[in-house]
């Protein structure tokens, strides 16, 4: 198959779920049945192989050295295909029989989905997701990790549309995550951690990054968090999809309970990407004030908005040599003044390296401008006391309700971002007392703009974008206001 027609492929069984659960749904059902099919035909190439090399030795195909993952008797794809009645039950018990016979790789890989609800999903219904994957094979030889990768990504960017509002919680701009990780540029043998890691699409792509150039991959050392079990699961899909099996995806709040702990304090990491969930409300500042492992460094932020908390624990995970990060924020955190204090601590300890302004609609759930925060624990001499602010709001194009950056925006951005020099209209290199007299604010038309002042008109669509985004702040200020008095 070429690339196109295994993404349709793939892509079909989707067709069988329409009308019968939402879409937002479909990832909770379709992804778990693509990796058990994946893992039952690679099973099987690797049995024939061993079979082969053994010259029919059955013992010794069955070996578990000669497999990635091991099915037990009776779980196999083939077993559940021959079910014709109570066929939820049957894939349930084969997914948890695989889970239990791989406890250290696959525990809790296939989600918590009712595939028991005959409501939801009737056997006729089941048959028809069955037979459709039955119709091609998914193993090595025949669709490489490469090639599955890509289409798995495909796949989460599919689900991503269809489900509106609710994709941002697993799915990053793919365009926005290949800057990130230009910017980073994690090395062999690096560790990379994301604290939210949604799909895991930031991880992976840092390995592929690696692949790309020639480099080897394979010792770099990945870890991620994910509060949403099903999305976690999806994550750690995604990574063996491409063929990645050294890595770490752990299901939980990061900010109540960190995964990754060495001798009761944050373990540290090189490179650290996020998109956190942006302006949680629902979170534990009470607890955070005194934070068991010190990440409070710059404040608490205010309840309803924890996108300070994230920061600080990202800050307070870094090595202390050559750490790193990448986050992806509204422009809010730029400049809201509720934030002030802990932003002004972070620019005096020297920590900002970065501050590039994006354009609206990068994020799946809303349309309001996003903007990434570059910061390093130990900055190069020639950078030291200087912050460089990249303007680059216009350097976006706009599809329909969703926005995304082509090569030229990630090249001239990039580019930007490696000379670190001022560039009339674009980026500008600030001194960081020159950021502490405007109040630590960030704001990017307080540095560099990007207006032509002898433009008298603007679009209907600028002017919209900028209805809604103030619409958007005077929300959240009301919001507050309201919390306040209450």
């Amino acid at each position: 198959m070429t690339q196109q027609e295994l993404e349709k492929y793939l892509w079909g069984a989707a067709t069988a779920l329409r009308g019968t659960i939402d879409a937002g749904d479909y990832k909770q059902y379709i992804f778990p049945l693509l990796f058990f099919k994946r893992i039952s035909d690679v099973y099987d190439e690797e049995f024939a192989n061993a079979l082969a090399e053994s010259n029919g030795d059955l013992e010794y195909a069955a070996f578990a050295e000669n497999h990635h993952f091991q099915i037990p008797e009776g779980a196999h794809w083939k077993n559940v295909r021959e079910k014709t009645v109570n066929i939820g039950a049957a894939l349930q018990e084969a997914m948890r029989a695989i889970e239990q016979a791989n406890p250290d790789t696959l525990f809790g890989i296939f989600g918590d989905a009712s595939w028991t609800n005959k409501d939801r999903l009737s056997d006729a219904i089941l048959t028809d997701l069955i037979e459709h994957y039955s119709q091609q094979k998914l193993n090595l030889s025949n669709v490489p990790d490469d090639q599955l990768g890509n289409a798995y990504e495909y796949l989460i960017k599919e689900f991503a549309d269809d489900s509106g509002h609710t994709a941002a919680e697993f799915y990053t701009n793919r365009t926005v995550v290949k800057l990130m990780t230009l910017i980073m540029d994690p090395q062999p043998s690096e560790s990379v951690y994301d604290p939210t890691c949604g799909s895991g699409g930031l991880l992976l792509n840092c390995a592929l990054h690696l692949k790309d150039e020639g480099k080897e991959y394979r010792t770099l050392k990945l870890f991620g968090q994910e509060v949403n079990l099903l999305t976690s699961a999806i994550a750690r899909m995604n990574m063996f999809m491409h063929g990645i099996e050294e890595f770490s995806i752990v299901r939980g709040n990061t900010l109540t309970n960190p995964a990754f702990l060495e001798n009761d304090q944050l373990k540290t990491f090189n490179v650290i990407l996020a998109n956190p969930p942006y302006s949680i409300k629902a979170w534990d500042r009470k607890t955070f004030e005194s934070d068991p492992y010190g990440r409070n460094l710059w404040g608490t932020p205010p309840q309803g908005c924890a996108d300070y908390a994230f920061q600080q624990h990202i800050q307070k995970s870094l090595d202390a040599k050559n750490g790193r990060s990448i986050t992806l924020w509204p422009h809010g955190i730029l400049f809201r003044d509720a934030e002030a204090d802990m932003r002004r601590k972070m620019i005096e300890q020297d920590l900002v390296e970065c501050v590039i302004g994006l354009g609206p609609n990068l994020f799946y759930n809303s349309p309001m401008e996003a903007c990434l925060l570059i910061t390093k624990t130990n900055k190069e001499a020639s950078k030291k006391g200087r912050v460089l602010i990249i303007n680059a709001v216009k350097e976006v194009r706009q599809d329909k309700n969703i926005a995304f950056l082509e090569s030229q925006h990630i090249e001239r951005i990039y580019a930007a971002y490696q000379a670190f020099q001022d560039q009339d209209g674009f980026c500008k290199v600030v001194d960081i007392q020159e950021v502490l007299s405007h109040k630590a604010s960030l704001n990017m038309p307080l540095y560099v703009s990007n207006v032509n002042n002898s433009d008298t008109e603007i679009s209907l669509d600028e002017a919209l974008h900028n209805w809604m985004q103030s619409s958007a702040e005077l929300k959240k200020s009301m919001d507050e206001l309201f919390r306040v008095i209450g």
